[in-house]
């Protein structure tokens, strides 16, 4: 199983500010966990405590955010970051009060030592401590993997190395992965930023490093440029055989019709459903609007049509051939 650590309800939060309001953030938890999403980082973009630093104020409290997760908490690991200059002890109690099923601890690579007390204090209260090193990339391999060993030594549980800035190529990400990976015994994931295009690619490379947990989000929504989007890397996964734990067609039918249209005042989807549905198959541009016409005279799902006659063929399938399938299909 490949884990993918949805950032959706975190890091995407930037596009709007610093929080969700409780409307979308529990349409998104519904969609991600219908999708077969099971782990989830949510809350504040800059974490637990993120209000009361001053710096950007969410719409929901932590407290209303955990109540809004308490909801899904049988069906998800959902749990929230953590940096240690905004972290309190209330606030740690609350998540445990909560039930989260993690925190996440972020610090810059190179202040590891100043996140220890954190780490051992949220161990302390029963709560997972995930942790991150952001800026990932102004150390060495050698340099981040003995901060990752501080972390473990800490007690932190998994470790995730994060190209804040998008700055890694793929080569760079095995060679990151690797090197944590034999230095530490806990989990090593890694968080993408596509600011050189190369987000997936980094993600994938990780995962053939040997990666076992690829942050994500929904239509790559998070700051800056965005995240790896989840609906993206999971049809790059089943192309190689893997992921099928995931309902890719669940996920993108919940991103057009319900993520989509709230969120058009505040990001335009760079990848829309459809577009990934067409590199999935292997099928060419030009032919989508026969598919939307057949498929709209045989109340057909469109996903479906396309992939299925695409598997059939890629090179030139002819209307003919389309509604032999859509009437195959055919939901009237």
């Amino acid at each position: 199983m490949v884990e993918l650590l949805d950032c959706t309800l975190r890091d995407g939060s930037n596009i709007v500010g610093a929080g969700f309001s409780g409307d979308i953030t529990k349409k998104i938890l519904e969609g991600l966990v219908k999708s077969g999403i099971t782990v989830i980082e949510m809350g504040h973009s800059s974490g637990l405590g993120g209000n009361e630093s001053g710096v950007k104020i969410a719409p929901l409290s932590d407290e209303e955010y955990m109540e809004i997760a308490t909801l899904f908490l049988s069906k998800a690991e959902i749990g929230m970051f953590c940096q240690p200059r905004h972290a309190t002890t209330a606030g740690i109690k609350l998540a445990a009060t909560k039930g989260l099923g993690f925190l996440r601890v972020g610090i810059n690579a190179g202040d590891a030592s100043k996140a220890t007390d954190l780490i051992k204090e949220i161990r302390g209260h029963g709560i997972k401590v995930r942790t991150s090193l952001m800026k990932a990339y102004v150390l060495s391999p050698e340099e981040l993997a003995e901060e990752a060993k501080i972390f473990e030594t800490s007690g932190a549980q998994a470790v995730t190395i994060m190209d804040s800035a998008g700055y890694m190529v793929p080569d760079d990400v095995v060679e990151y992965v690797k090197t944590l990976r034999e230095t530490v015994s806990i989990p090593v994931g890694f968080h993408g930023h596509n600011n050189l295009g190369l987000a997936v690619a980094n993600g994938i490379a990780a995962w053939k490093a040997g990666a076992a947990s690829i942050d994500c989000g929904v239509m790559g929504m998070a700051r800056s440029v965005g995240n790896i989007p989840t609906e993206a890397i999971i049809g790059v996964l089943q192309r190689f055989g893997e992921a099928f734990e995931y309902d890719l067609h669940t996920l993108l039918s919940f991103i057009d019709k319900d993520i989509m249209p709230p969120l058009k005042p505040y990001y335009t989807n760079p990848l829309p459903p459809v577009e990934l549905i067409l590199g999935i198959a292997g099928c060419h541009s030009n032919f989508l609007p026969i598919f939307k016409e057949v498929a709209e005279a045989y109340s057909t799902d469109l996903y479906k049509l396309i992939l299925d006659v695409s598997a059939c063929d890629r090179k030139a399938p002819s209307r003919e051939l389309i509604e032999a399938f859509a009437k195959k299909n055919d939901k009237s």
